[in-house]
């Protein structure tokens, strides 16, 4: 991937790609140029790409390694729908998403695990759709009413590019004080077509391609509410179109999130002053970090797997052996849903339960006479610890 570079030249850094216009209400707003930009190409920057390229191709070797892959990306995607909703406000934790989705009862806002849960069913309808229907923007609208529908941002029409003017900044901020103001809505549609034409264009490595393909969402940012969520599935979306990975096991809300400040502050360098290798540089460092990231965590629940497969070996039954892995698809099963699951009345179900119980696979977390839920804390916690990317500014 690193031979092909496309429009890469060894052209000056920081030469505008967009303008700023200024419109009837006095504001100026930024309209960009049609992708792909010219990048000036360094060493640092190929060196970047390597070293992303690298780390991409053996989680795509452990995607295809996995016997039972789906049971390893469903955590995964909520991980992801978790970590980019927080960035967005959402409070939220993975815990309480995969306990809520098993039936137990949790604390957090009904409102925040909707606007969670939404982000699963979009990302998995965009995986489920790409069989059928190229990256789009009809793909694009429709990953937008799934996020949105039943939501606070359900007034900001779902599923539809906006027809007013909006902007970003601080709380409070106007039209003449934001940060940053999008493409007035009579230039939205143009430049969602360029954006579109763009996508379909494989000549640049498919992670620069990504890359550009996100910054440029955003500061076309073409939905009144959403943009920051739809913006960072299509990074998935994107690798999964391309071949890149097998399957949707690398996320990068993680590092976007735990590197919030520098996030924002590279996405405004490209608009406000042409930083694009910077965004480049940014970009492809947390590739890198996160497609490790995903491949130690998923080598440690397989080790957990593998141990605890082995001390259930000796049992008079392999439902318990069979109901361990499920705990790797989530960490939390009540008794109800693991029997159906499996297929089994409810008392056998039980019964492979206490025996993961007395080995101390799993705990009991809430008490019911029908809808036990239990937990194996091991997996859960290889989920929810932090990621390793550290604050870069």
């Amino acid at each position: 991937m690193v031979a092909n570079k496309g429009n890469m030249t060894q052209r000056p850094r920081h030469e505008p790609h967009g303008r700023r216009i200024l419109c009837p209400g006095g504001y100026r707003a930024y309209v960009p140029l049609p992708l792909p930009p010219d990048i000036a190409w360094d060493a640092g920057l190929a060196a970047a790409l390597s070293t992303a390229d690298r780390a991409v191709g053996r989680l795509a070797g452990e995607g295809r390694r996995l016997p039972n892959p789906h049971l390893m990306i469903r955590p995964f995607v909520r991980r992801e729908a978790v970590l980019s909703s927080r960035i967005e406000g959402t409070q939220a934790t993975l815990g309480e998403l995969l306990a809520a989705e098993a039936g137990a009862s949790v604390k957090r806002s009904p409102e925040d695990l909707r606007e969670v849960a939404n982000y699963v069913v979009a990302l998995e309808h965009g995986v489920k759709r790409l069989g059928k229907l190229p990256l789009s923007l009809r793909l694009v609208r429709e990953l937008h009413e799934k996020l949105m529908r039943g939501v606070r941002g359900d007034m900001a029409t779902p599923g539809e590019f906006r027809r007013s003017q909006n902007w970003i900044g601080r709380p409070g901020s106007t039209l003449a004080t934001a940060t940053f103001v999008p493409p007035p809505p009579d230039h939205v549609l143009a430049c969602l077509g360029a954006w579109e034409k763009f996508l379909h264009d494989e000549t640049l490595p498919p992670l620069v391609h990504a890359a550009l393909a996100h910054s440029q969402f955003e500061a076309i940012h073409p939905f009144l509410d959403g943009n920051g969520r739809v913006g960072r599935l299509l990074i998935t979306l994107l690798l999964v179109a391309r071949g890149i990975l097998p399957a949707p096991l690398l996320y990068l809300s993680a590092f976007f999130d735990a590197t919030r400040p520098e996030y924002y502050a590279r996405l405004l360098g490209v608009t406000e002053r042409g930083e694009r290798e910077e965004w480049l540089m940014y970009f492809l460092t947390g590739v890198a970090e996160q497609a490790e990231d995903a491949i130690a965590r998923i080598r440690r629940i397989e080790d957990l797997l593998l141990r605890w497969r082995k001390r259930l070996a000796m049992a008079p039954s392999r439902l318990p052996e069979r109901a361990v892995d499920l705990f790797a698809e989530n960490p939390f099963w009540s008794v109800k849903k693991l029997a159906k699951r499996l297929g089994v009345a409810f008392s056998t179900a039980q019964r492979a339960i206490d025996r993961l119980e007395a080995e101390r696979i799993v705990t009991l977390m809430a008490k019911a006479k029908r809808n036990r839920v239990y937990c194996a804390r091991a997996i859960l916690k290889v989920l929810e610890s932090p990621s390793p990317a550290k604050p870069r500014r």
